[in-house]
């Protein structure tokens, strides 16, 4: 299996520095991130290891509920997958922590009904790679099909 590479390149403190994330396997983009936009409520055009997070995850589940369907012997027309990842206090350690993620999903998928989709949709949330490593993250699904 390949391993994917991803750099930082930092400066500066953690209040007034700054730095930039290059996804270095795919090349496909450096992006600017900043500990006081990470944590305001608007980002100001730079990503966060948050958004990073959530990006992986969506993709990952999206990727694992289309084989599921598949294998539960229904068609996925369309999936849209949305990961909110929140940042909180880490109160018993300090510091901050992931404090949830919550997985969206509205699926046009033929051969499955509500039930058959949920189910695929729970598997997803338990089997997808990402969804594993982030065990200690307090996961929650919401998933519907859409007529």
């Amino acid at each position: 299996m390949p391993t994917r590479t991803a750099r930082t390149a930092w400066n500066g403190s953690l209040q007034e520095g700054s730095g930039q994330v290059e996804l270095s396997s795919s090349k496909v983009g450096t992006y600017e991130v900043s500990f006081p936009k990470r944590v305001a409520d608007d980002a100001g055009g730079t990503t966060s290891p948050e958004e990073l997070i959530a990006a992986a995850h969506s993709a990952c589940f999206a990727m694992q509920l289309s084989a599921n369907i598949s294998e539960a012997g229904g068609t996925p027309e369309a999936l849209d997958v949305k990961a909110d990842v929140t940042l909180g206090p880490d109160r018993e350690r300090g510091g901050s922590k992931l404090t949830g993620i919550r997985l969206t999903v509205r699926g046009e998928v033929s051969g499955l009904d509500a039930a058959g989709f949920q189910k695929a949709a729970q598997e997803a949330k338990a089997g997808c790679p990402v969804s594993k490593a982030l065990t200690g993250v307090e996961i929650t699904l919401d998933a519907a099909l859409e007529s």
